[in-house]
């Protein structure tokens, strides 16, 4: 009878364990993929999307050079549309592009979004998110007969520190306190894009820094009747926060009639962020 009532457990917890994955498979966006799709085509179009964090411009990180070796990692993947964040004006960052548009933190400030190009920008414009260092921008492409829209988003950041005890704050309810303004914030940012991005009915590409998780609210609205490059074309965990935890809080998105080939995460660690890249056809 033991034997009996312990069989009988077991395949009740295998059950459950059964529904549990089913629902997060059927519901939930992937979080490990194991196979990678690689169709690339010569027309395809190089998307990155990369948080350089001022090109180390503070010394987070104590390596030299750190600023020399970003710029050299995309000059050498030359992708041909570049959506950074935390982007620094400084003079020494050679990212040498035909077009280009940058749209600093505030008219004190020379860092912020910028979006290079090696397709003639036509238009360009800010969100300009209220109460915010952070922002979203734009530029419409011309590719052959097609302009393609460009978005650039870096969304509020829920400012946790996982090398502080409680995430640097003394308390839970500050910690709290903390997160709820942040995600307040988020959801303003995220409801102002959605609501711009009515405005366009071509082919677009959304790129950024979402600071939010493919399992959050933030996502699954920006996500909607669209396709994730990472979940088209990627493989593994699609990691691009460097935290002990594989977090995927970059993104780059596209229209549901645009073709994704490959998307890849490179695993340089010159910054808090590791740089993404897929391969698109528009034709």
């Amino acid at each position: 009878m033991f034997l009996i009532y312990w069989v009988v457990k077991l395949k009740k917890q295998f059950i459950i364990s059964g529904v549990v994955l089913l629902i997060g498979w059927l519901f939930f966006p992937a979080f490990l993929k194991f196979s990678e799709k690689n169709t690339a085509r010569n027309n395809d179009v190089k998307v990155m999307s990369y948080n350089v964090r001022m090109f180390n411009l503070y010394k987070w990180i104590k390596e030299e050079d750190i600023d020399k070796k970003i710029v050299e990692f995309i000059n050498t993947k030359s992708p041909d549309i570049l959506a950074i964040q935390e982007y620094h004006s400084s003079k020494k960052k050679k990212i040498n592009y035909p077009y280009s548009y940058f749209v600093p933190k505030s008219k004190k400030n020379n860092f912020g979004l910028a979006i290079f190009s090696k397709f003639k920008i036509i238009n360009k414009g800010s969100l300009d998110f209220k109460h915010s260092a952070n922002n979203a921008i734009y530029v419409d492409v011309l590719k052959n007969k097609d302009t393609v829209r460009i978005y650039n988003l870096h969304l509020q950041s829920l400012k946790i520190n996982p090398k502080k005890e409680n995430f640097g704050e003394k308390s839970s309810e500050k910690l709290i306190e903390r997160l709820k303004t942040g995600f307040i914030k988020q959801a303003s940012q995220v409801e102002a894009f959605l609501q711009h991005e009515k405005q366009w009915n071509g082919k677009k590409v959304i790129c950024g820094d979402f600071n939010n998780t493919s399992f959050s609210w933030v996502y699954r609205q920006i996500s909607k009747n669209k396709k994730d490059a990472f979940d088209e074309a990627g493989i593994g965990f699609g990691k691009s926060f460097n935290y002990f935890f594989p977090m995927r809080i970059d993104f780059i998105l596209t229209d549901k009639k645009t073709q994704i080939n490959n998307f890849k995460t490179y695993s340089k660690k010159y910054s808090d962020h590791f740089p993404i890249m897929s391969r698109i056809n528009f034709e």
